[in-house]
């Protein structure tokens, strides 16, 4: 849409979660569905109907399903850019009273997953909460700067802090920018550190400063688009949703949007990514629209940590049921398969001299190390009983972790030979133990 039309790029993309800015326009597909489906009902009405699924909701099986799939921590959205907080918050919204949920949604759920022995944090939509905003955003300068009052200044960190003071979130993720300063970011960071001492903060902090302030009028922001519209048509892959955040003074890591970083990393980060074609779930998908496990998910989680990255997986649930839809449990299961037999390559783990390599057939390969094991995992179905890695000297034997048969490996001039006692017969990225092998 921002190639095509890029000035109603933001109320005609496929995130179903920016239904409450998107409905706004009639003529957007969004307004469209509404008036075909909910006539005249204003967006504030769906929290009663939310509200009335929720008596069906089981904190303890969401938290079942994230540790089955092989999570380490889950981050819930306590709050998106709609403004309905999914916890009984005290903070009183001057825009839109009783705003939130009456049922403590995000303390269920946090004690669910602690109790799994996983480890739990909060998002919270920093940068934009449409009940403090009614314009209807179109562009991605409407996005990034339509100014917001000095009461959604004050709204957010109060609410960050109660979430902060209420759940102590092992990770405090915040979302598009920050509405304050940077002293009252830097005061907000250090209560959350005196707080939770072991927490960690993303990189979303980008603070309210003069040029943003700027940016909010209106001529600035038509020469903002303006602009981006002639880099867009010179650039067609800007359209991309490849997101990487700018740098801020403070975070603990950093979350590029559904891209990774080419190489090894010293700084800890996270790959977050939606499974279906929104972060929200969207009634109108197929499993069509999912994306594949083999081809996409699995491949993104195992070089990122290759990479010393994490995946964060977004998991969008239907209706006020919040139920967890057979096209994305299906995913979530099929990574927890592989986990089962592959953890020893994952958990715990630390990258290795490189990231990746490739066999002399094209098949990618991904490296990680814990102590002195290198483990090699082979991104694909491999078929037969050898392969050949490109640029790698290795010799000795290996063995495999789904089974520990042995693997005999051969240098062939600059290039590995990997025997393997058995067939592979395309086992879905198998994973080789290679020990005695230093960082």
């Amino acid at each position: 849409m921002l190639r095509t039309d890029y000035d109603n790029a933001m109320v005609s993309h496929p995130y179903a979660e920016d239904y409450a800015n998107a409905m706004k326009d009639p003529a957007s597909p969004t307004g469209r569905h509404h008036a075909e489906h909910y006539g005249t009902k204003p967006y504030e009405q769906f929290g009663k109907q939310f509200e009335a699924g929720l008596e069906s909701w089981d904190a303890a099986a969401w938290a079942k399903t994230f540790h089955d799939a092989g999570a380490r921590y889950v981050v819930m959205v306590a709050k998106y850019a709609d403004g309905y907080s999914l916890w009984p918050t005290e903070v009183v919204n001057p825009h839109r009273s009783n705003w939130h949920s009456r049922r403590d949604l995000v303390g269920e759920l946090a004690a669910a997953v602690r109790k799994q022995g996983m480890k739990f944090g909060v998002y919270y939509s920093g940068g934009v909460d449409w009940t403090f905003q009614r314009k209807i955003v179109r562009t991605l300068g409407d996005y990034a700067y339509l100014p917001y009052g000095d009461d959604y200044a004050n709204y957010a960190p109060a609410q960050v802090r109660e979430l902060i003071q209420r759940y102590q979130p092992d990770l405090l993720w915040n979302d598009i920018m920050w509405p304050t300063g940077q002293k009252r970011l830097s005061a907000l960071m250090a209560d959350y550190y005196n707080t939770v001492p072991d927490g960690v903060l993303n990189d979303r902090w980008t603070t309210t400063s003069f040029w943003h302030r700027a940016m909010g009028l209106k001529p600035m922001r038509w020469t903002f688009d303006t602009f981006m519209k002639q880099a867009i048509k010179s650039r067609p892959e800007l359209t991309t949703s490849n997101i990487t955040q700018p740098s801020v003074p403070h975070s603990d890591f950093t979350t590029p949007e559904y891209t990774q970083y080419p190489t090894i990393q010293r700084k800890k980060w996270e790959m977050v990514r939606g499974i279906g074609n929104s972060f929200g779930y969207n009634r109108e998908e197929t499993d069509a629209d999912y994306a594949s496990l083999e081809q996409q998910l699995l491949p993104d989680f195992i070089t990122a940590v290759a990479k010393n990255g994490n995946l964060l997986l977004n998991v969008g649930p239907s209706g006020g049921e919040g139920v967890l839809v057979p096209e994305q449990l299906n995913r979530l299961r099929g990574i927890g398969e592989w986990l089962r037999t592959s953890h020893d390559a994952i958990y715990d783990t630390r990258p290795w001299r490189q990231a990746a390599a490739t066999t002399t057939t094209g098949l990618p390969a991904a490296f990680t190390h814990k102590d002195d094991t290198l483990y090699m995992t082979f991104i694909g179905r491999p078929t037969g009983s050898r392969l050949v890695v490109e640029d790698l000297t290795l010799r000795g034997t290996a063995t495999t972790l789904a089974d520990g048969s042995t693997v005999r490996m051969a240098p062939e001039g600059r290039d590995t030979a990997f025997i393997f006692a058995s067939a592979l017969d395309g086992a879905f990225s198998p994973v080789v133990r290679v020990p005695g092998v230093g960082p």
